[in-house]
């Protein structure tokens, strides 16, 4: 028999099951982060919102704001080399599964490691520091400081990671983290991200991490034995076992979802949950991410926030009962935004 095919909706409700969006679940922010293999924090309040969307009873300052300040969760570059929040556990395999780090940084990375270990260090001063230790300026420097920090376990210091971010240029140093061997942490890394956004195709490993078609196949190989399918364009879909496939009728709610939610970005095709005719107006070309909303699985438009009010932009006409849904969803989202 031919491998299983998977219809769009198949994909979607699969991806809404894995990305708890298909249900609110009582996880706390550190378990969320977890199985989602981190959440984007380029924008502060972000990963605050994707939380909440995700879960029950979640509220702003609570259970996240005092991982992020004890580092059990840390603000740092990983994926695509994008700012996400990641627990310290993945941050560790991460870092071994993909390294980035150029020789220059690794020559440079004892430096700046020594002087954050004095405390928090602004990037003003690590890039005074490069030029009167190491000749570097300009340019040069800044490249410097963005490669070195990583190579030296620089993270951005956790008050940039709250609601209302403080001190947004601070970096500190974390303990080195617990070494891997790299094509076993790519292998855990892989079947994390295939739980979490799963069926994929190679092309979309490679599109959420970054890494050459050569090492996701020598990671792959060491999942084995992995599910496959096909798609409706016949593309080999790979998934682990025993992952949720729900009914392509399951009902789906309507979610709110925050700027660069990794669930508009996780793939190579992003059909599953991004209609191809919105691509465009919900991914700028300078990389911006809108803010979005779904209906039946799929993003339906943008909302933003005017004076404390969700103000929805929808790309086609609702039914009412569509309408209904997602104003209901709003109000409870003013809500959550409205907490002191």
């Amino acid at each position: 028999m031919g491998e299983r095919v998977l219809t769009l909706r198949e994909l979607s409700r699969a991806t809404l099951a894995r990305q708890l969006l298909l249900e609110r679940k009582r996880l706390s922010p550190t378990a969320v982060i977890e199985r989602l293999v981190g959440m984007q924090a380029q924008w502060p309040p972000a990963p605050y919102v994707g939380i909440w969307t995700r879960t029950a009873s979640f509220r702003r300052a609570d259970a996240l704001e005092r991982e992020l300040e004890c580092a059990a969760v840390v603000k740092a570059t990983v994926m695509r080399q994008t700012l996400h929040l990641v627990t310290r556990r993945d941050y560790a395999l991460i870092r071994a599964a993909f390294p980035w780090e150029t020789k220059r940084a690794k020559q440079l990375a004892p430096s700046v490691r020594a002087l954050a270990a004095r405390g928090p260090v602004t990037s003003a001063e690590a890039l005074a520091h490069l030029e009167s230790e190491h000749g570097l300026a300009g340019v040069d420097a800044r490249r410097a400081w963005q490669m070195a920090r990583l190579a030296a376990h620089i993270v951005h210091h956790h008050e940039t990671a709250l609601w209302q971010p403080r001190n947004e240029r601070r970096f500190v140093a974390i303990e080195e983290p617990e070494a891997h061997v790299p094509v076993e942490a790519r292998a855990e890394i892989f079947r994390r991200y295939l739980a979490a956004f799963g069926p994929s195709t190679r092309r979309d490993i490679g599109a959420w991490s970054m890494i050459r078609v050569a090492e996701i196949d020598a990671a792959l190989e060491l999942l084995e034995p992995l599910r496959r399918f096909r798609d409706e364009q016949g593309r080999e879909l790979l998934d682990v076992p025993r992952a949720p496939l729900p009914d392509a009728e399951t009902p789906a709610p309507v979610r709110f979802l925050p700027k660069w939610d990794n669930v508009l970005l996780a793939w190579a095709d992003r059909t599953r949950v991004l209609p191809e005719q919105y691509r465009k107006t919900v991914i700028k070309m300078n990389g911006d991410v809108a803010q979005t909303f779904l209906v039946d699985g799929f993003v339906a438009g943008i909302w933003r926030v005017d004076d404390g009010r969700v103000v929805l932009e929808p790309f086609e006409p609702l039914s009412a009962a569509a309408r209904r849904e997602i104003e209901d969803e709003a109000g409870r989202l003013e809500a959550f935004l409205a907490e002191p």
